[in-house]
């Protein structure tokens, strides 16, 4: 017996544990209340498998208190507390009686209905015994009402520090910043652990001078003191603080461990600097600190952020059978962010389970990397698979998806499966909503959704404003502006480019140098939204002359806004000025040797269109191929001119004879100027009589509703026959159609366009 007493003092990790229990069996003492009780505790502090404690434990014939006190605490130090609280019904049924070391593991695992259980240890007399009674007020400072602990708190005749250090942590959770610094102002004896709660409970509260403050000013600092303000600056965003902390904290000679290092590896992260994240690895080797599964997780989102996925895929896949969700979705994510969607979708697959974290991660990198359609279908796959509720972050990726392709019955559909789901919308989903409708041709409700919001950022303005350019809608976009001012948010560049642009589509020229008056620095992007304005109203010169008196260099968006307006107004000078700057500035943008070919062609200048179409081939720039695509049945049905690969192409060209020939007979007359060749009549109307919205719009025509709204959304601006043909239909078939291209809204209806033939 002395001998192993001996030996279980020198037990300090899970392979001598197992020697030690082989040498139990050998002397037959493995039945032994007392030894096995050893056992288990020595199983909670290096961290046994359940599966082999429960056979220690089941392995003693007739268990005493301890026994089953001790496998108490390791369900408990497993946080797993239905076990906990399925073995204190066994212990009941063995008729084994608890003493009060039990109460306090029981009230941490009943959680809400600790008070239940607290109800019943009041008639056993428990509350009396100083652990039980500090149990008691964790319950309720976690769970809540805090109120009921402080009431607990003021029923002790004596209390101990770690009570006081409790009730101040309590109301730190529940955000009575108050009620915890009075608590503070009134203990007697302070600890190291009270200070600590004070650093990090105004770490959560985002106060970090006075968090620092407090850091600051502690009589004596432990690891957990120094990790508190570390994780403090890193969760707000204060990634250089912490790094300057950590610094510190190795100069005071203070051994990180693994909670620090995931602090300051997520500072890194935030600052993207490969340099600082190579001197922390190197410098974590040095120290030797042990490298467990989270801090290797953080490593690989480290490694990520800063562009080094080779490094990020090396740590992943030494973790080898010890990855976790978390790892798993880091370098799902990781692959994502960075737009390597294949390698984010072959893990994806593999993974052994997934979480909503890993559908999110998945759904939001087709979303952020312009495959709208994939991440439309993989939500699919998700509702399908059942094992996985969708949240809100879901809902924002996806929303946003749907509002790209402006596939508004599929956003219904999502929005409704969400609700149904008990999802509930934050600022973040409502603005995702106010984007969907916009981009979808709903900006009624749009502003419906803006103006139900209780609570609104300057994000949630810059998506209406940005809708409302789209749609023209020049003075509701500046009121917006004024009514951020009135909220007391301050309007950002986003917001007054919205503004402008708004103005720009509307014509107008003095509300637009109103808001530009009152932009305080504008950056270049404003500029290039003024002169766009002044273009479009063709005041071409005073265009010019802002370029000349702008005090900074001119980019693309300058040029391009002035030969857009060049092309409107026929300014051939103009327009080849600024398409020769742009010729340098961007060499590989079709659009400018297109924009510049048909001021040549509206001028019949053919020689100057083909000379134009020789420099496109010279450097190797292709036309850009003009798609329109219409939402039918959840699907996406995408057209391109003189496009018959579609299902039911032989019904769409029919389609589309008989509206040429109701449309001639109507007056309207094919305009060819769009057309960058000098051929004859008939094949120029052939061209432009099959452009990729006319294409959209047939095949609308045939499988809608009659009298239903048609939406068709178009990558490149519409053609000026597109829109006269586009007018004519909507009145011969009674239909509203709505044409979203990449500058703007056009609402057709009864013959009238919602942009007053302005854009």
């Amino acid at each position: 017996m002395s001998h192993l007493a001996t030996i279980v003092f020198k037990i300090s990790n899970y392979s001598r544990l197992k020697q030690f229990h082989a040498q139990l069996i050998h002397y037959s003492l493995l039945h032994d209340n007392y030894w096995v009780a050893q056992l288990i505790g020595h199983c909670t502090r290096l961290h046994a498998p359940p599966s082999y404690t429960r056979l220690i434990f089941d392995s003693a014939h007739c268990k005493n208190v301890f026994v089953f006190t001790n496998m108490l605490k390791f369900y408990s130090h497993l946080d797993a507390h239905n076990d906990v609280l399925k073995l204190f019904d066994e212990m009941s049924q063995c008729g084994v009686r608890p003493d009060a070391f039990v109460y306090p593991i029981l009230l941490k695992s009943a959680g809400k209905d600790g008070r239940l259980l607290h109800a019943h240890l009041l008639k056993l007399g428990h509350c009396c015994d100083g652990y039980v009674r500090n149990a008691i007020m964790d319950v309720y400072a976690k769970n809540g009402p805090v109120e009921d602990a402080h009431k607990v708190f003021d029923e002790m005749s004596e209390r101990s520090v770690a009570d006081w250090n409790l009730m101040i942590s309590g109301y730190w959770s529940w955000g009575k910043r108050a009620e915890a610094c009075g608590l503070f102002e009134l203990m007697p004896d302070k600890n190291v652990v009270t200070w600590t709660a004070m650093v990090t409970g105004y770490s959560r509260v985002k106060d970090l001078v006075r968090a620092r403050w407090y850091f600051d000013h502690m009589p004596e600092r432990n690891l957990v003191s120094w990790n508190a303000m570390l994780s403090g600056y890193s969760r707000n965003g204060f990634a250089e603080e912490a790094v300057r902390l950590f610094d510190e904290m190795l100069k005071a000679r203070m051994q990180p461990n693994e909670t620090t290092c995931v602090a300051v590896i997520s500072a890194c992260s935030s600052l993207g600097d490969p340099c600082l994240a190579e001197s922390l690895v190197k410098m974590l080797n040095e120290k030797g600190v042990k490298l467990n599964c989270y801090v290797k997780t953080a490593l690989i989102d480290m490694y990520a952020k800063c562009g080094n996925l080779e490094n990020a895929r090396k740590v992943f896949d030494e973790l080898g059978l010890y990855r976790n969700s978390f790892t798993w979705n880091a370098m799902v994510s990781a692959y994502a962010r960075t737009g390597d969607l294949d390698s984010a979708k072959e893990l994806f697959d593999q993974m052994p389970e997934k979480n909503v974290v890993s559908w999110n991660s998945m759904i939001a990198g087709y979303a952020q990397n312009g495959q709208s359609a994939c991440a439309i279908n993989l939500f699919k796959e998700m509702v399908r698979n059942k094992s996985v509720r969708p949240d809100e972050v879901t809902l924002v990726s996806v929303i946003s998806a749907c509002g790209h392709l402006g596939a508004l019955g599929v956003g219904n559909w999502i929005l409704n499966t969400l609700m149904q789901e008990g999802v509930r919308l934050s600022i973040s989903g409502n603005n995702s909503l106010i984007f969907m409708y916009s981009k979808c041709g709903c900006i009624e409700d749009a502003k419906k959704v803006f103006e139900e919001m209780e609570t609104r950022d300057v994000i949630s303005y810059n998506t209406l404003i940005t809708g409302y350019a789209a749609y023209g809608h020049g003075n509701k976009a500046a009121e917006l502006i004024y009514m951020m001012e009135d909220e007391g948010i301050k309007p950002d560049r986003i917001s007054y480019i919205g503004a402008l642009t708004a103005c720009s589509h509307a014509g107008l020229l003095e509300e637009g140098r109103k808001v530009f008056e009152s932009i305080k620095a504008p950056d270049v992007d404003h500029f290039a939204c003024m002169i766009d304005l002044l273009g479009r109203v063709g005041k071409l010169d005073e265009a010019m002359e802002l370029i000349e008196k702008m005090p900074m260099e001119a980019h693309a968006g300058v040029y391009g806004s002035l030969l857009s307006a060049s092309r409107v107004h026929k300014r051939l000078d103009l327009g080849e000025f600024a398409a020769n700057r742009l010729f340098e500035l961007e060499p590989e943008n079709s659009g400018n040797y297109v924009l510049l070919s048909n001021i040549y062609a509206s001028a019949g200048k053919w020689e100057d269109v083909e000379r134009v179409r020789g420099a496109m081939k010279k450097v190797g720039v292709v036309k850009t191929t003009g798609w329109s695509w219409v939402e039918y049945h959840g699907e996406i049905h995408k057209f391109i001119v003189g496009d018959r690969s579609h299902e039911q192409s032989e019904s769409i060209y029919r389609k589309l004879a008989e509206l040429q020939k109701k449309m001639r007979s109507a007056g309207y007359v094919a305009d060819d100027n769009c057309v960058l060749r000098d051929l004859e009549v008939e094949e120029k109307e052939e061209i432009v009589g099959s452009h990729s919205e006319k294409l959209a719009i047939a095949f609308a025509l045939l499988v809608s509703e009659a009298g239903s709204v048609i939406r068709v959304v178009k990558n490149l601006r519409v053609c000026q026959d597109c829109h006269t043909a586009i007018k004519v239909i909507s009145k011969m078939e009674g239909r509203e159609i709505i044409v979203r291209d990449n500058n703007r809204f056009h609402r057709f209806s009864e013959g009238l366009c919602s942009c007053k033939d302005y854009w």
